[in-house]
């Protein structure tokens, strides 16, 4: 493929990988898809402020304090629900949520089409909230309802939010977008 993207379209390809924290380390579970992909909407977070000195604006800073928005899906995969959200699956195969539970971090890895060659993207510390649950009669026509996850997107610790491939990205790198959580390459001093 040659050329470079004009637009982009589509989500699909949604994975989730655990993250894992001990004594500052960071790791990540092998990605785990999620089918059904509706739609993904996030906002970004963070403030402009502007300092004034010789009556104009002399420096303005900005501050990237992550996303937030939203991920509808057909229907949250049990799997999800038990290892982030932290709902228990007891031996009658019943789901259980529990007030208590501790809602774990993950990395969110997706993919949107382009005119050219797909978009691949990762989000580096998603937090997500309990979908709202609802549905309705059925009546001439079926239609099914989805489940939103709340997401909340916050910057790692070395400042990373995200990263995404570019119409330069080896295919290597591409190829394997979805096998393991992306790292960037560390430099040599």
């Amino acid at each position: 493929m040659s050329g470079k993207n004009k637009i982009k379209y589509n989500l699909k390809n949604v994975y989730y990988a655990k993250l894992t924290e001990e004594a500052g380390a960071v790791t990540y579970a092998k990605p785990v898809p999620i089918p059904g992909a509706v739609s993904l909407s996030l906002d970004a977070e963070g403030d402009t402020s502007p300092f004034y000195a010789d009556g104009v604006t002399y420096y303005v800073s900005v501050s990237n304090n992550g996303y937030s928005g939203d991920l509808e899906i057909a229907l949250i995969p049990d799997e999800f629900r038990t290892e982030i959200l932290g709902d228990v699956k007891d031996t009658n195969n019943v789901l259980t949520e529990n007030a208590d539970a501790t809602v774990e971090s993950f990395a969110l890895i997706f993919q949107f089409d382009g005119d050219v060659k797909g978009i691949r993207h990762v989000l580096y510390s998603c937090k997500a909230t309990r979908p709202t649950i609802e549905s309705e009669t059925k009546e001439d026509t079926i239609e099914p309802k989805t489940e939103t996850l709340s997401l909340t997107v916050s910057p790692m610790a070395d400042g990373r939010v995200k990263a995404k491939t570019t119409d330069d990205t080896p295919e290597e790198t591409y190829n394997k977008w979805f096998e393991k959580v992306y790292e960037a390459p560390v430099e040599a001093a």
